[in-house]
């Protein structure tokens, strides 16, 4: 559909451009790389010099999302190189990506600015998402007393915007604050928020997000010492059909193997954590970031 859209568009036309945003695969941020290629390449064909310079910013957070970061800050340099003052939206977008792929690449510190930036640019131009997502990102890089503040106040303007596709934003925002809350050890508040997550994603359809939710409120129930009932949450998660065989799955087999030894049955623990670790040891994040975790699924998993 994308591609036949791009070939149908008369580029001298701005106005038939598609917007960027429907460019976007966020599971395969590989392809989604060629189309904002493309986007950009259309961009300048038009002579519309803000689509192509915001085109150039998703391409950026693309090519972060595979970990080439120096390829994408020079993406976002030759994208600010382009800027003039009247783009305001993609002036936005620079600071968002600026700040996403420093935060990537392990400086959560020094991106802290950038969203702030990117915050304030987006609430004077009336971007409201833009709005939330900066507000959401601050959410994730500050320490947990500021990022529970940053959360609260993200989800208290996604219920306030004008705009109510903003409010799907409300899915993610209650996923990052219970995770938070998780990472400071209160698992029932986070298990209260995954649930509340679980809910609004199944009232808009969305059974593979709902079922993230799903497996996080599981592993709350564990952390808490309720297993059993972790476990019998977990085992059908194994068929969903967005989840088994990929990623997805590598993480329920794992959550499926951790209940399992805490309910002393180690040897129905380790074909779980074996596959866990088919499905997640080349996981380029895990790597990077949970390199002991990996060997741990590993040696639980006879490897």
């Amino acid at each position: 559909m994308f591609a036949r859209l791009l070939e149908n568009a008369p580029a001298t036309v701005p106005d038939l451009l598609p917007k960027v945003d429907s460019a976007w695969d966020f599971g395969n941020p590989a392809a989604s790389e060629a189309r904002f290629r493309e986007l950009k390449e259309r961009g300048e064909a038009a002579a519309d010099d803000a689509y192509a310079a915001e085109a150039l910013t998703q391409l950026a957070r693309s090519v972060g999302l595979q970990r080439r970061f120096g390829d994408a800050h020079e993406v976002l340099n030759e994208a600010e190189e382009a800027l003039t003052e009247d783009m305001q939206l993609a002036r936005v977008r620079l600071n968002l990506e600026r700040g996403r792929v420093i935060n990537s690449s392990g400086d959560a510190a020094a991106s802290v600015a950038h969203f702030e930036s990117a915050l304030s640019l987006a609430q004077s131009g009336g971007f409201e998402g833009l709005a939330v997502d900066a507000a959401h990102m601050l959410g994730i890089v500050e320490e947990p007393d500021q990022a529970i503040r940053w959360n609260e106040r993200a989800i208290e303007m996604a219920m306030a915007a004008k705009d109510e596709g903003v409010r799907g934003w409300l899915g993610p925002l209650r996923n990052n604050l219970a995770w938070t809350y998780s990472d400071r050890g209160e698992h029932e508040r986070a298990l209260t928020l995954f649930e509340e997550d679980r809910l609004f994603r199944e009232s808009l359809g969305r059974s593979f997000e709902a079922s993230i939710a799903l497996w996080s409120k599981a592993k709350m129930l564990r952390l808490l010492g309720r297993v059993e009932e972790a476990l019998v949450i977990q085992l059908p998660l194994l068929d969903h059909p967005e989840r088994a065989g990929k990623e997805a799955e590598g993480y329920t087999q794992e959550e499926i193997g951790e209940c399992l030894l805490l309910l002393d049955r180690a040897e129905e623990a380790k074909p779980h954590f074996a596959i866990a670790h088919e499905r997640l040891g080349s996981d380029p994040w895990l790597q990077a970031n949970e390199g002991e975790r990996l060997a741990r699924i590993r040696e639980l998993g006879g490897g």
